[in-house]
């Protein structure tokens, strides 16, 4: 029997070999499997497994086949659809689909290293390739038809590689293209907030992001990106640079309206009060937005009339709404000099009638210096108190050595200067000049007593008992005084001495001990 197959075998079938695929035609559909007959007095029996749509096979209906030998045992010829389909489907391969071309498929299922696509057989897809964005979860792409670029073929082993990823980048990179040559400057586009950093928005058009910088996001100022938009929003925006060989767009928020400096001498003009509200502070003055767009400086100088300040946060803090007076106006550089103080009333354009020559006041010292005291009258409205307007009867060395910071006392206003905003007041004043009382009975050559209150370089400074105050110059104490008085002479001590002269316009006595002992 098996001779008589064999034999049949090799009469029926000389131009058949295993390994070629073949036409056959259905001649019997049973409950799970068909019957396919290829000619040559040959039949073979498939399951309905083999095929990707068993409840569609009829008899009649033509199949290609691939014949795997002959089973002598049961006179059947040995068939496979699967394989005659995987064979085409790598003679398609072979032929038409070279490294580089397209081929559908389904991702089948994981193994090490990636996955498994069923592209008519089974190709290989790494992981690294199944995406573009990195994969967390392999799982979720396991079922997902799709369509794959072909990286790799190996005759040898008949094997093949395949890419999602470099067709999806492919895809990308062909409509970012398709994109750029759609787009012109000024277009408006509809885009989606993707990303925010400090220094602008990337905003995704459809295939494409372009760059909304912070400085084209407002014509006024904005501290952050943030401030404007979150990641999310719908936005339009207006093209305002294509670059398609880099394929860099740039995009502008505040270039949909006009720029508010073309109109803003419509609006302000100089010597104008307006409202404001402070949006920075620097170290020499401090911005005011007058509207979105429109900012201008107030410097440090034109805070205040009275207050010395020496930073504007003194008297200022961000977001404090603020009435200005514009003081200049410069529509080319884009810049608005703005004065608060001319927005109040100047103090001292009524400290002249307020404060007349001659007239008492009362004040506090504020500071003390070597050359005086400043007596504040009013907040903001300080006068001089000068050394030489403390005494009349003494020469003071330091204010300090009368006054007290923080002390109230009364004073006598003697000059106003409202153009240099200046206050000259006196202490001394506030009594008759007692010189010539005190100095009628002071003559040449009367022998006196007094005390030692200063010891200088050039002579000793002698109180006599009736206030005044007289210097021995050092050419009239005795010739053993030499040049270090300081040694012979103290402070405090009692000395006689004698009138040399009184010089009434210089308000002076000199006197001399040449003839006198040291000490009463």
């Amino acid at each position: 029997m098996q001779s008589q197959f064999a034999e049949l075998y090799e009469k029926s079938f000389q131009s058949v070999v295993p390994g070629d695929v073949v036409t056959g035609t259905i001649i019997e559909v049973r409950q799970k499997e068909v019957v396919v007959d290829i000619g040559y007095k040959a039949e073979g029996v498939l399951p309905f497994d083999e095929f990707t749509d068993p409840q569609s096979l009829a008899v009649g209906q033509e199949v290609e086949v691939l014949f795997e030998g002959f089973d002598d045992r049961e006179g059947t010829a040995l068939l496979s659809k699967r394989k005659a389909d995987r064979q085409k489907t790598w003679n398609d391969i072979l032929s038409n689909a070279e490294e580089g071309a397209i081929v559908e498929g389904r991702i089948s299922r994981k193994v090490r290293g990636g996955f498994m696509v069923d592209i008519g057989m089974e190709a290989f897809l790494p992981a690294s390739l199944v995406d573009i964005r990195p994969v967390r979860n392999q799982d979720a792409f396991v079922g997902l038809q799709s369509k794959f670029l072909v990286v790799k073929i190996n005759h040898k082993r008949k094997n093949v590689v395949v890419s999602r990823k470099d067709l999806l980048e492919k895809s990308r990179q062909e409509a970012r293209s398709e994109k750029l040559n759609e787009l012109q400057v000024g277009q408006i586009v509809h885009g989606k907030v993707k990303n925010i950093t400090d220094f602008g928005v990337f905003i995704d058009i459809g295939n494409l992001d372009g760059l909304l910088h912070i400085t084209d996001m407002s014509w006024g100022r904005i501290s952050h990106p943030s401030d404007l938009v979150k990641i999310g929003d719908e936005i339009d925006v207006a093209v305002i640079s294509i670059d398609k060989e880099k394929q860099k767009i740039s995009l502008g928020l505040k270039q949909k309206s006009s720029d508010p400096w073309e109109t803003v001498e419509d609006r302000y003009a100089i010597g104008n009060l307006v409202h404001g509200r402070v949006v920075n502070i620097l170290p020499y003055g401090a911005f005011v937005e007058l509207e979105p767009g429109i900012e201008g400086l107030v410097h440090i100088s034109e805070l205040s009339w009275t207050k010395r300040v020496t930073h504007p946060s003194e008297v200022l803090s961000i977001g404090q709404q603020l009435d200005v007076v514009i003081l200049s106006l410069d529509t080319t550089a884009k810049k608005i000099s703005l004065g608060a103080r001319q927005a109040q009333e100047n103090p001292w354009d009524k400290v002249a009638d307020k404060y007349q020559v001659g007239s008492r006041v009362q004040g506090t010292i504020r500071n003390l210096t070597d050359y005086g005291a400043f007596v504040e009258l009013e907040p903001g409205i300080e006068g001089l108190l000068h050394v030489s307007d403390l005494s009349w009867t003494h020469k003071v060395a330091k204010p300090s050595d009368l006054l007290q910071k923080g002390e109230t006392m009364e004073v006598m206003v003697l000059n106003v200067d409202t153009e240099a905003k200046k206050i000259s007041l006196g202490l001394k004043q506030m009594q008759d000049d007692p010189w010539n009382e005190l100095t009628k009975d002071i003559l040449t050559g009367l022998e006196i007593q007094g005390k030692i209150t200063r010891v200088v370089n050039f002579g000793v400074f002698v109180e006599l008992d009736n206030g005044l105050e007289g210097l021995i110059h050092v050419s009239e104490l005795p010739e053993k005084s030499g040049d270090d008085l300081a040694k012979l002479y103290k402070v405090g001590e009692t000395i006689r001495c004698s009138v040399l002269h009184v010089d009434h316009d210089g308000r002076k006595i000199a006197l001399t001990c040449k003839n006198e002992s040291i000490s009463a």
